[in-house]
């Protein structure tokens, strides 16, 4: 994530944790929504980064899109070539197309 600041807005960025014993920290979450991320230093070190939590999911949904891309391209590389219909998969269940498409819209997350 720094590499992506710069060196201005990385300074920008930092932030002493002695302003949350201030009690500056609805100001520091202001901040944080108005730039994006902070990076609270603690004896001159980072201790932490905060980020909004948009941020964040779009961060968590990038890594689940490089594990399933890596998991594509496993399965391809080690394709076999032995694949199966939908309709072979279903059967195994005693389902049809048919069963699918009648059932009441289902939403999976």
């Amino acid at each position: 994530m720094m590499a992506n600041l710069g060196l201005s807005r990385a300074l920008d960025a930092l932030i002493p944790i002695s302003r949350f014993n201030k009690g500056e920290a609805n100001k520091i979450f202001d901040e944080v929504r108005a730039s994006g991320c902070k990076i609270v230093v603690k004896n001159n070190a980072p201790a932490c980064v905060l980020i909004t939590p948009e941020r964040y999911k779009e961060m968590v949904d990038a890594l689940e899109d490089g594990y399933l891309l890596s998991l594509a391209l496993e399965r391809e590389a080690n394709d076999t070539g032995d694949t199966h219909s939908m309709e072979e998969l279903l059967a195994e269940d005693g389902l049809t197309l048919a069963d699918i498409e009648a059932m009441e819209d289902v939403e999976i997350e």
